[in-house]
């Protein structure tokens, strides 16, 4: 049979204990169906039990045409950004809590990865947020937000907000998290921000904790430009990206975030929905559903 798939891997960053018999489970699935497995240096262990040595991550990214992901959404980041970004298509077995990125429960593997195999599966587009800083090269790539935080707890920052070159506001705050509706079930919706469906083409901003009683979250278009000014005489702020990246920044400095050129595509099983999964992960109209 020909399948959709044919060059799989698997990468994976956490350390649970679940990881090491779900992956091989994976591998067994997969090449008993005759497809070609890879697998990277963050599942090293497989090498004792598949009699396999580890590919590279360059030599994945030249010849796998789909990725899985073993773990919760944090896995999910890391492999979206190292191998989505590079065009990659992702397949998430979810270990974690809430998993809105991870949508494969280990119960239901084999059936779902043979359907996905065969070509059954549900295309999701999602864009990457780039951040850069004023006067430096370096571009910082997020799926979820981008966030300038004080980095440390009960500390205001001062800043001035611009799109596309024009003033919004001057704020002070614990910090302001710039999303992509895909981080709008991440961090934004522990701070009260909007829930944004995939499909929106949008960029949110949520202040954290601002000093003042009438600030509220801003959505824009994903055209739009993000410039942050960093004013305060005593800022000791921080940029992070998926909660990954901690850059200082200093007084002065200016922070550029737009929609990033690259895409992540991101692949479900059959029947995936994305107010189902609100439902199931959120906890949506569940105490209707017990009586």
């Amino acid at each position: 049979m020909k399948y959709k798939f044919s060059h799989i891997a698997l990468s994976s960053s956490s350390l649970d204990k679940r990881i090491l018999p779900i992956a091989t489970q994976i591998y067994e699935i997969l090449t008993n169906a005759g497809i070609k497995l890879y697998f990277d240096e963050s599942l090293l262990e497989l090498e004792s039990i598949t009699k396999k040595k580890h590919s590279s991550s360059k030599n994945i990214m030249n010849k796998a045409d789909l990725l899985i992901a073993i773990g919760g959404d944090g896995t999910m980041l890391n492999c979206s950004r190292k191998y989505g970004s590079k065009g990659i298509p992702v397949l998430g077995i979810n270990l974690g809590k809430v998993g809105f990125l991870t949508d494969i429960a280990p119960n239901e593997m084999t059936s779902k990865l043979l359907e996905v195999i065969k070509g059954n599966f549900i295309e999701d587009r999602r864009f990457f947020l780039e951040a850069s800083i004023e006067g430096q090269k370096e571009k910082y790539t997020a799926l979820n937000e981008v966030v300038i935080h004080s980095g440390a707890i009960a500390q205001l920052i001062d800043f001035d907000l611009f799109i596309d070159d024009n003033f919004v506001y001057t704020q002070r705050a614990d910090g302001l998290i710039v999303n992509s509706p895909t981080g709008s079930t991440a961090y934004s919706l522990s701070g009260g921000g909007p829930i944004v469906h995939p499909s929106v083409s949008a960029i949110t901003l949520l202040p954290m904790f601002p000093h003042s009683l009438n600030t509220s979250p801003l959505v824009v278009s994903d055209k739009s430009h993000i410039q942050i000014v960093m004013i305060g005489e005593k800022n000791k702020a921080v940029l992070s990206m998926d909660s990954h990246n901690s850059i200082k920044l200093n007084k002065g400095e200016k922070i550029t975030i737009s929609k990033g050129n690259s895409s992540l595509l991101l692949v479900h099983p059959p029947g995936h929905d994305f107010f189902g999964a609100c439902r199931n992960k959120l906890g949506w109209s569940s105490n209707l559903l017990n009586k």
